[in-house]
């Protein structure tokens, strides 16, 4: 299994990277947050799962080992796989999940794409306490204000003038004040592309 890369970033989307290790590109798919920090033909250093199937090979990275975790009690939860298990690390830190767990806060969990009532019953009941206690002292909002420097940070590293990418993300906010880091990311990919 790779457990980690460390490498150079070569390219980026907005769920994925490629980073070169010992000249070989590796394609590592990871949520918004993690992606923003990574800078083009900067070193960076995440750590990773491998998702082998029998017609692919998938890495998926992360910021801190906590995540990594995280995503694989995901993983194992039945009707999820890799991709959701992102998906709902893109909506929820580690300690915000572990939160809506606990507090058994259907509401949190279904706001994930993909995740609808049933499968966040199917979540809070077979994850229990596997993701242990909370790490943070203080939960956070969730909402699009706290995002916004992810956001645009993201935004900056694909391209964008700062000027445009602030103007976009400001326009996302008020198209959908509690977008999560992933939608205010996508609006404003889908608002930048407009102008174009």
């Amino acid at each position: 299994m790779i457990a980690s890369l460390r490498g150079t970033v070569l390219s980026m989307t907005i769920s994925s990277a490629v980073i070169d290790v010992g000249g070989v590109g590796m394609l590592v798919h990871a949520t918004p947050r993690t992606l923003s920090t990574l800078r083009i033909g900067s070193e960076t250093t995440l750590f990773t799962t491998l998702i082998v199937k029998e017609d692919s090979l998938t890495l998926f990275g992360f910021l801190d080992d906590d995540e990594r975790a995280v995503f694989e009690v995901l993983n194992g939860v039945s009707g999820i796989g890799p991709r959701t298990a992102l998906a709902v690390l893109s909506v929820h830190s580690p300690d915000d999940l572990r939160r809506a767990v606990q507090n058994k806060d259907e509401a949190a969990l279904t706001k994930v794409s993909g995740i609808g009532k049933k499968g966040a019953q199917r979540m809070i009941l077979e994850i229990g306490n596997k993701l242990g206690p909370s790490t943070g002292a203080t939960p956070s909002s969730g909402g699009a204000t706290d995002s916004s420097p992810d956001v645009l940070q993201a935004l900056v590293n694909l391209g964008w003038q700062e000027k445009d990418a602030g103007s976009a993300i400001e326009e996302a906010k008020a198209l959908n004040p509690d977008a999560t880091v992933a939608q205010l990311l996508r609006s404003a990919l889908q608002i930048l592309g407009s102008r174009r």
